[in-house]
């Protein structure tokens, strides 16, 4: 039989049924909600094993949004998800260059993806950003090249892209490094779930 709850109680009643799901498996408390909210999003428990943060960059990830940081995606649909109601409390906005005409022009010309152009507009922004990549592995590949020639420091990177063609290699660039990040090992990712850990982290800040 269904249960009859209602629609403020589900999203309470959802993570009730992942804590218990999770069993006796030990999270970190700073990476718990963060965690929690992909399950929530995918219904998928391999986040678990895949999520790999950095040394609080979690914490790294609220100080900087409480300081008003903005947030760059690769797409649409994440910049969509992402709830611009408390980030805009806090500050900061989202932004997506992906759609931008002079990122298209651009990247047509240099025989690019407008992944990596958007990387680069986005890197002119003042002062430091958390980028969410959810689709794109060019984007993370190009934000990792910004880095290494310091044409940019991130808050913190979350890299989610999902798919075949160079995305595992893409997240791996960022696993030994000291920029904080956050990423989901492997194939799995998308633009959802780098929505959903934009907002676990927003979450904790203001609800």
């Amino acid at each position: 039989m269904m249960e009859n709850i209602k629609p403020m109680d589900i999203e309470k009643r959802s993570f009730a049924i992942i804590t218990e799901l999770l069993g006796d498996t030990k999270l970190e408390a700073e990476n718990e909600l963060v965690i929690k909210r992909v399950i929530h999003t995918t219904a998928d428990f391999d986040y678990v094993q895949n999520l790999v943060f950095s040394p609080h960059a979690v914490t790294k990830g609220l100080d900087a949004l409480r300081a008003g940081c903005h947030i760059v995606t690769d797409t649409q649909m994440a910049k969509a998800g992402i709830n611009k109601t408390i980030l805009g409390r806090l500050g900061g906005e989202v932004h997506c260059f992906m759609s931008d005409a002079d990122v298209a022009a651009e990247a047509k010309e240099r025989g690019v993806t407008r992944a990596i152009v958007s990387m680069e507009k986005a890197a002119q922004l003042p002062g430091k950003c958390i980028f969410a990549i959810g689709n794109a592995p060019t984007a993370l590949i190009a934000l990792h090249g910004l880095i290494e020639e310091r044409k940019l420091d991130p808050a913190l990177i979350i890299g989610v892209p999902v798919g075949f063609v160079n995305v595992v290699e893409s997240k791996e660039l960022f696993l030994d490094s000291p920029v904080p990040h956050i990423i989901a090992r492997g194939r799995k990712g998308g633009s959802n779930v780098a929505a959903a850990i934009c907002n676990a982290l927003l979450y904790q800040i203001l609800r």
